[in-house]
């Protein structure tokens, strides 16, 4: 047998038996980081932490990472500002509050807090400075 069919076979072996290790027990998880773009590191290190309370964990120009309310936001260095939907929701007692700080931080508003069935607004869409799109929610009744 030569070397390159002895990594073919140790390799399917070595596969077939981690899925069927896979299946009986469940991957260890050390840690969840939600990962977004950055044109510019400091400026989105500095929105995230200002505005939203984070904690900065580690700073350079290549990945950041500001925890907030025990979740983890990793910013990559290497974005080019463009508009991308990132999922993040962040839970806010004050949707209007919260817009205005999202504006005087350099971020913009794409769906402004708007009241809903005689209760007080509990979304707002947000754009940051480095054109992630995010939400405000307030929670609800």
């Amino acid at each position: 047998m030569n070397w390159r069919a002895f990594l073919e076979i140790f390799s399917q072996l070595s596969l077939s038996s981690a899925v069927s290790h896979a299946k009986m027990h469940p991957m260890i998880v050390e840690r969840l980081k939600y990962v977004i773009w950055a044109a510019d590191m400091g400026r989105a290190v500095k929105f995230y932490s200002e505005v939203f309370g984070g904690r900065v964990l580690k700073q350079n120009d290549i990945i950041s990472e500001v925890t907030i309310c025990d979740g983890i936001i990793g910013i990559h260095g290497g974005g080019e500002g463009e508009r991308t939907w990132t999922g993040l929701s962040f839970q806010v007692p004050d949707v209007i509050a919260g817009a205005a700080e999202i504006v005087a931080a350099g971020g913009q508003l794409t769906r402004e807090p708007q009241p809903e069935n005689g209760e007080p607004p509990h979304l707002a869409m947000c754009v940051d400075p480095e054109g992630n799109e995010i939400m405000l929610t307030r929670k609800r009744g």
